[in-house]
């Protein structure tokens, strides 16, 4: 016999989102694997529950993991909250869940807030095809490359970014993307001071650099995706040019350059070349 975990959500900023099926739940499972526990004590302290708490991270957490399943192994049944919001979602608990599927431990979800699809909720952009990016990276150079692969995303592309960062993520995405790429920023969502900014990457950049008080908090960044036509003639520039240098050099050399020169996917490019030799 194994006990059962629960990941379950918590409120982004305000507590009347706590749905009462969160609260019975945390009060009644053996234990709780929270993120921060001294944060998570305030909440507990809340809504009165009294269930013993301790630590649990994704990273350097063999230690944590093991005390938990073990837990779960002893027919005792463990809650993992993060910070806030939905765990997984860009917070630590996969790794957990994961191991614990693999021991045959009942895995229940009890859904409540999430930034991210609030966000989208009330954004006005597409929502019937996105994705998730989560942080971009800190690092300008590691940052600009790893935006241009999503350049032509067709999907609504939503992302979390630190306060002291947004800015630049913003300029970079101009960049990236093109200035008159439509846009939202929302900030603080659920709280006191939850403000939603609408209009053009090269909009809400300005925008965010006249106002400090738009770099305060906790964000996320979502921008509409490509347009179909712009993914097609950009798949159809990066065959021409892989075509025209694998005349020349190796494949592998050749799908290198193709993607340093058009911001393709090296792999990716490689598996065309090898496609297209076969069908020769």
């Amino acid at each position: 016999m194994v006990g059962d975990l629960y990941v379950v959500a918590t409120p982004i900023g305000n507590l009347g989102d706590m749905v009462p099926r969160a609260v019975e739940t945390l009060q009644s499972v053996d234990v709780i694997a929270a993120e921060d526990t001294r944060h998570s004590k305030k909440l507990l302290d809340y809504f009165g529950i009294s269930t013993p708490l301790f630590s649990y991270h994704d990273q350097g957490a063999e230690k944590q993991q093991t005390r938990i399943l073990d837990t779960l192994q002893s027919n005792k049944s463990v809650a993992l909250i993060s910070d806030a919001g939905t765990p997984l979602i860009s917070d630590p608990g996969y790794r957990l869940v994961r191991q614990a599927r693999k021991l045959g431990v009942n895995i229940i979800p009890i859904p409540g807030s999430c930034a991210a699809i609030a966000a989208l909720s009330a954004a006005g952009l597409p929502s019937d095809r996105f994705v998730f990016e989560g942080f971009p990276p800190a690092r300008r150079e590691k940052r600009l490359n790893y935006l241009t692969g999503l350049a032509t995303e067709t999907r609504t592309l939503i992302f979390y970014e630190a306060p002291h960062r947004v800015l630049e993520t913003l300029q970079d995405l101009a960049v990236v993307m093109g200035e008159n790429r439509e846009a939202v920023v929302g900030r603080e969502i659920t709280k006191a001071y939850e403000t939603f900014l609408c209009g053009t990457l090269g909009e809400l950049q300005q925008q965010v650099a006249e106002d400090p008080n738009q770099r305060r908090g906790e964000i996320v960044i979502m921008v509409r995706g490509a347009e179909s036509d712009i993914r097609e003639q950009s798949d159809e520039e990066q065959r021409r040019v892989l075509a025209l240098l694998a005349k020349e050099l190796p494949l592998k050399k050749a799908a290198a350059l193709t993607a340093e020169i058009t911001g393709g996917n090296k792999k990716a490019l490689y598996q065309l070349g090898v496609s297209l030799k076969e069908t020769e």
